[in-house]
Order: C-alpha cells, then structure tokens, then sequence
C-alpha cells in the first residue's frame, strides 16, 4: 500500500523537483517507509512507500531493463507469483520479489490487457518513455482511489487530492454542482469531485493520456449470470471455498495481518477463516453501541487476541476536522470517525488488516433489498395515487415511515440511488441559497447504461456495487487506514469471489425476512447459526443523541450561523431544523450532520488558513530517490 502523484508537462515548460516533492509530502502518510521520484522532459512521477511485500526491495518508482517503461503503483496484486512465473517462462526477467515489478514486465507483454489480467486492489501510472504515453489503471471495483486533474493542458494525478494544492499551475475552485449531488447521496458520487476539474478515475478503467489527448476504457463489467439449477446447499460450498481461496490470497505479506471485528456476520466469519492472532473493535462509552464487550463471546474468540478502542464523544467531535482533511472530499457517513479511531488502535499493532467490505453488495446483505418483497401489495396501488400519498409524506416532518412513503412513491429504476437518500430536490431547492437544480438520475443511469436489468434486487445491488460502495464504503476504508498508514485489504472484493456471488439467483440473496441467505447458510458451519443470522446493525455511532447535549448543539448551531454557512445555505433554516431535533419534534440528525461536516470540509479546504503536511517524525528528514532519463 503506498500512494502516488504526479503531473504531465506542457511543452516548454520545465518539471520542477521541488513542486513534486511537496506533493509527495502532502501524502506522506501513505508512505512512510521510503520514497522516490521519476523526472524526464515530458512528466514527474512520485512514490511514498508503506512495505507489504519484498520489504527491503521493492522502490518505486520502478523502471524497467531499458529503463523505457515507469512505474508507480499503490496497492496489491494477490496473483502475482503465478503472473511472475509465467513471465519468467516467457523471457521476462526480474530483479525484485515484489509486485510492482510483475506490472512492468506484464505491461511489455499484454499492454492495455494488462488490468484484466490482476487479481487484487490497485492504482498504477505507467510511463512509456519511448512513445511518450501515461497509462493508469483502476481496479474492479474502486477499492484504490485514483484521481486526476484537467484543464488547459495541465494534466495531474495521484492517489489523494490535496497532492494537487501544492502545484502552482492547479487552479482550485468548488464545484457547486457536486454539493447538491452530496446533499442527496451524503458523499460525492460520480466521477466528478468538489473540486472543479478534478475527476476519479472510475472503477475497472483505465487512462491513456498521449501528449494533449485522452482516452477513458471500461475494460471490465460487473454482469451477473444467474445459475437456478444449482441448489443453495451446494452454493453454501462454492462461496466457502472461494472465500478459504480468497483470503489465503489476500493474507499474502511480509509483515503481520490482522482483521477488524465487529458484531456482525461479515466480520465474524472473516476473522474466523483468516486465523488470524490479532482482531480490532470499536467500542462507544454507550453501552447500547458498545460491541467490544459481545465480541469476546463469539465463536473461535479463542483463538485471537481482541483490542478495543473506546470511543467518547468528545474526542469524536474535536476530530471531525481531521478526518475530512483526510477524506479529500465531505462525507457525511459517520462511520468514517469511528474508522478513524479504530485504524489508528489497529496501526499500533499491526501494518496490514482484513475487513469486511462488500459482502453486502455481493450476496445481498442490506436490509433495503427486503423492500421490493415486503410491500409488494403497496407497489401495486395505482402509481400515480402513490406519487400523491409520497408528495404529501415530504411535506411533514422527519419520522418513521416517511421516507418510506416518499421512496415508494416511484418505481425502484425512478428513484432508488442507494441505501441512503438524504435531501430531496424540493428540500435543496429551499435550503440553497444558489440552486442548480443537478438531475441526481443522471449519476445511477450511467452504471446501468451497459444493460438491462429488470429484475428490482438486481438493479439495487448493481446501483449500490457501482456507487454507494466505490463513493462511501472503499473510499472511507482507504482514506482512513491509510491516515494511519495502515494497509486495508477486502477479501470479499475480489474477482473470484464475485464470480460466484454473480450466480446467485436472487432468492438465495433476500426475501421480505432474510438478507445474505446462501452467504450466511456458508458462514453457519463456521461461526453457528446465532453469529451467521445476527440482524445487521451497520456500523453504528451515536450521533442523534450527541447532537442533543452540550457543547456539541452549540458548536453545531454556531457552524450553522456563520459567514460560511450563509454563504451557501438558508442559515435560518439550518438553525430550525438543528432545535427541532434537539426538542424531539423530529429526527434530522442525518440532515444536521451532512450540511456540519460540508462546513467543516469546506473551512479546512477553501477557507484562508493553510493546513500543515503532516509527516511521520521518524521519516521527516528522510530524502527521496531520485531517477531521472
């Protein structure tokens, strides 16, 4: 796991050093182990290092024999021995044991074929210096994040945003746009960012950027192919043999993995499986959110040793600024501080940790997906007379059943855009000071535009497996572990296993009582029936309640009447909604939190004060490897 960043440059104009390393150091927190840097007349290449594999090889960036081809690469490739085997039987020769070297050598031999050929979590630039050609490459499903900035020829990229602030040719400017996109998903959807002109890379794509042009191709689809001949019992082995492969793969590493630990079935089984002697939870000084005490009782917790981090919620509330300095981008999912706090106790311990993203959008695990079977008798009223009953559920205050009401007022392909809706269009329009009116169907038809899918499960799995999961999940997993350069790696999220779970008929995923059925009927025979049927609880913090007491409803309300809050919002409107709550007429806490943390971001990233680097002390004197043509 490392991070990288670099630029491409205009004709005549000249690669400055020194404007590369303060980027390198921007992300020196992904890398504290070593770095590097690549220049030549035409493009700059930095590389900060957190050592996986091959620890005392393995610098980038990395050339190879004819030092023609350059590469820099953040995250692992779990099938590289078998790649580097072939390689060698091919005339491919190697200096190092790691990785990052298998993708030089497979670039020679496959080029643009070469991302279909991983098994693993990447963001890789490759430079081929002989025809003057940048090649970047995203993994499958987005658990690497790749950025890229364009405009008026300056091209720059990197695994973290705030790399770019240091170039002086980077222009920063909001993008309006994007906030009223983030007011209705509660994170930044899309390709598009917050900041104008800076876009992701999206998943299963790759780049080619060649002189002034550009090229963006979708090299893989997550299609799935229903088997209903196979019966649940025998897929109940299919996913446990593939996860036993997938974790064996994703436990490859030179230096100790441990695996977080919550109360949930996902990481229950996963902690279980990996044998691994360390685990990691997240416990609250609220008892009724507290898991570290119920973890100790669960099945084969003999065999790990458990840490807890308990959470209080002041310490909570002073680092809400850190953590979205971190994120790049605002995200109002409050599980990302809770991340934060648990990455940082897992980092004392270990440098690589399992978790279990992606089990949910893979085998069905989110309590939405019970809707389409639990109401079907409601979806079949007149449309027309639910578009009544929903238009007048969004004119009352928040409570249970009225988002409900509002979802089902269209079909699931009109209106679902993932397992969180916050703020509706007719909401936005009050609350903006400068509404744009952006078409929030535009963002979910462009990840179902390849096909048709008709069946409602199917459509809400694709829609959460292409935006919720990439925009908020991963991202949130990535930013936060490697905050504390700390590598996290999702054995749900490999190729392998989706090539499984892409064959479960939808009634082997959910019905109107059960979520993850084959999944779970796999993970009986492991943790017992109790530990595999646990009712998912998400990642809980106890925010609605927070908000309420002293001094957070203060410093709330003071953010919501500042300057920068009458820059962009009603402020009035702001300061009702937040005494509402406070006075129980209504629960807005997902409302209150999302416009809070935007402030906060906002103020840390565009207001006057300048952030500090942050960089490892042990490593602040430590000098760069230069490589130059």
């Amino acid at each position: 796991m490392c991070g990288i960043v670099g630029y491409t440059q205009k004709q005549n104009k000249m690669v400055h050093v020194s404007v590369l390393e303060k980027m390198m150091d921007r992300i020196a927190h992904r890398g504290p182990d070593g770095s590097g840097l690549y220049y030549d007349a035409n493009i700059a290449i930095g590389h900060r290092r957190l050592a996986i594999i091959d620890v005392d090889g393995g610098e980038q960036p990395m050339k190879n024999e004819d030092q023609s081809i350059v590469c820099a690469f953040n995250g692992e490739i779990y099938n590289y021995k078998e790649l580097r085997i072939y390689l060698i039987a091919i005339g491919h020769e190697f200096k190092t044991n790691c990785d990052t070297e298998v993708l030089i050598h497979g670039y020679e031999e496959w080029g643009y074929e070469l991302p279909k050929k991983l098994r693993g979590m990447f963001s890789f630039v490759i430079w081929d210096a002989k025809n003057k050609e940048l090649f970047c490459a995203r993994d499958n499903f987005g658990i690497k994040p790749f950025y890229y900035y364009l405009k008026d020829g300056n091209f720059m990229f990197g695994s973290e945003i705030k790399s770019f602030l240091e170039h002086p040719d980077f222009e920063k400017e909001l993008n309006m746009k994007q906030l009223e996109r983030y007011l209705t998903y509660q994170y930044s959807p899309g390709d598009e960012t917050f900041f104008k002109n800076v876009y992701k890379l999206p998943p299963a794509h790759y780049l080619v950027r060649r002189g002034e042009k550009m090229e963006l191709v979708q090299y893989w689809y997550p299609v799935r192919n229903e088997d209903k001949e196979t019966s649940i019992d025998e897929f109940a082995n299919k996913i446990s043999e593939i996860m036993e492969d997938s974790v064996k793969a994703h436990k490859i590493s030179d230096v100790e993995v441990g695996s977080f630990l919550s109360s949930g079935v996902d990481s229950t089984y996963l902690s279980a499986i990996s044998k691994v002697d360390k685990t990691f939870t997240l416990g609250y000084d609220e008892e009724r959110y507290d898991e570290s005490s119920k973890v100790k009782s669960f099945p084969k917790s003999e065999d790990y040793k458990n840490y807890s981090r308990i959470l209080g919620k002041t310490e909570f509330f002073d680092r809400v600024g850190e953590v979205q300095y971190y994120m790049d981008e605002p995200l109002a999912d409050a599980a990302s501080i809770a991340l934060y706090f648990i990455d940082e106790e897992a980092a004392k311990h270990v440098k690589v940790c399992l978790s279990g993203e992606g089990a949910d959008e893979l085998f069905g695990g989110y309590n939405v997906y019970k809707e389409p079977f639990m109401w079907q008798g409601y979806n079949k009223i007149n449309p027309i007379i639910r578009k009544g009953i929903g238009a007048i559920a969004e004119l009352l205050p928040s409570m249970p059943g009225r988002n409900f009401v509002v979802r089902h007022a269209s079909s699931v392909k009109d209106r679902y855009i993932g397992p969180t809706c916050l703020f509706s269009e007719k909401e936005k329009r009050k609350l903006l000071k400068n509404y744009i009116g952006v078409e929030k169907k535009k963002v979910s038809l462009s990840v179902h535009s390849t096909e048709s899918v008709e069946d409602d499960i199917n459509y809400m799995q694709k829609t959460d497996l292409t935006q919720w999961l990439v925009g908020d999940i991963l991202l949130k997993a990535d930013k936060m572990s490697m905050a504390h350069s700390l590598e996290v790696r999702v054995p749900f999220l490999d190729k392998e296993v989706f090539d499984v779970a892409s064959r479960l008929p939808v009634s082997y995923r959910a019905n109107k009582e059960a979520t993850k059925i084959a999944f779970r009927k796999c993970a009986e025979k492991v943790v017992g029936d109790e530990a595999a049927n646990r009712m998912k609880k998400g990642f809980p913090v106890p925010i609605r309640d927070w908000i309420k007491e002293e001094p957070y409803h203060q410093k709330i309300k003071d953010a919501f009447e500042s300057q920068t809050a009458k820059k962009f919002f009603n402020s009035k409107m702001l300061v009702r909604m937040l005494e509402k709550h406070v006075s129980n007429k209504g629960d807005y806490w997902r409302y209150i939190w999302c416009i809070y943390v935007f402030l906060i971001w906002y103020e840390r990233f565009f207001e006057p004060v300048r952030e500090e680097v942050k960089i490892n002390p042990q490593n602040e004197q430590m000098k760069p490897v230069y490589l130059h043509a």
